[in-house]
């Protein structure tokens, strides 16, 4: 048995050191959000492989428009994120990038600020739904809110880790959060969920079996006997994760970042927050019943 409880300290500094980052970061700079959430053109082209990002951004810039990013998506293809534009102007952008070579309009497509508010209320309403969910379905199963809360505390703290991480991103790289961000936070928040509940159920077996037995011991024996199962699936999703990072596509790899991340910080928050929070939650009741 390994004595995890011990460091309990320990487990809250890493974590805050994590946070604090993230939360300076979102309050001074915050998030770069994508045409999905403010608005604007969306540009899918073929190229030859010739021409480079900077020849597509620097033609869009002469003609005056907005460009927010441009992305390879493929071996020859590019994204351009813009301001709203109309067709007639996409096209002659077309025309000025090719100068004699092919270039080929794949895509236009047209988001307006109203729709992408919509879509942020929509995700931010999912989300708060998906936690009061899991707080009382989780108090529920184990009849008590003390693990109902633990594993909200838990969850939050993944949601920020991520929502942190793409703030630093967003600030140093440029990276824009977007539908699939979002995507990636609420299967972030699942995971999180799914890992905390295996530690949990494992410590209310131990109690079913020995309640005489003390509960910081039942934990470290809980958390000993889960640790490997926990490390061995979260490196299986790590592992096939980082290969995507690799070897995938420009357009989806920073969704795989926040899915990467989600996966690390929920591995991390299941033994080493919530089991921590439960823990300090069940020495206050004792605590107060002896007082």
């Amino acid at each position: 048995m390994i004595n995890f409880t011990k460091y309990i300290w320990l487990y809250f500094t890493i974590s805050a050191i994590v946070l604090l980052s993230g939360a300076y970061s979102l309050v001074r700079f915050g998030l770069r959000p994508s045409i999905d959430f403010v608005g604007g053109t969306l540009v899918e082209m073929r190229v030859p492989s010739t021409i480079s990002s900077n020849d597509v951004a620097t033609s869009a810039i002469a003609m005056g428009m907005e460009v927010s990013s441009v992305q390879r998506s493929g071996k020859d293809t590019f994204l351009v994120r813009t301001k709203t534009e109309t067709d007639l102007r996409v096209n002659t952008l077309v025309q000025s990038i090719a100068s004699g070579s092919a270039v080929t309009l794949l895509r236009k497509e047209t988001v307006g600020p109203v729709l992408g508010k919509e879509l942020l209320t929509k995700a931010g309403v999912a989300a708060v739904l998906a936690i009061a969910v899991i707080l009382l379905y989780v108090a529920y199963a184990f009849k008590s809110i003390k693990y109902g809360v633990s594993a909200i505390v838990a969850l939050i703290h993944d949601v920020l880790v991520v929502v942190g991480m793409f703030s630093l991103f967003g600030h140093f790289y440029g990276v824009e959060v977007d539908t699939l961000f979002v995507t990636a936070v609420l299967t972030a928040m699942s995971f999180s969920v799914h890992d905390t509940i295996v530690v949990f159920d494992r410590i209310r077996e131990y109690l079913r079996r020995d309640r005489s037995r003390p509960f910081e011991e039942l934990v470290n024996v809980a958390l000993t006997e889960t640790m490997n199962r926990s490390v061995t699936n979260s490196f299986t999703i790590i592992f096939m994760l980082v290969a995507l990072i690799l070897m995938g596509g420009d357009s989806i790899r920073w969704f795989i970042v926040a899915l990467l991340i989600g996966t690390i910080s929920g591995t991390y928050s299941s033994p080493f927050i919530a089991t921590p929070v439960l823990l300090l939650w069940h020495r206050w009741e004792e605590r107060k019943k002896h007082s």
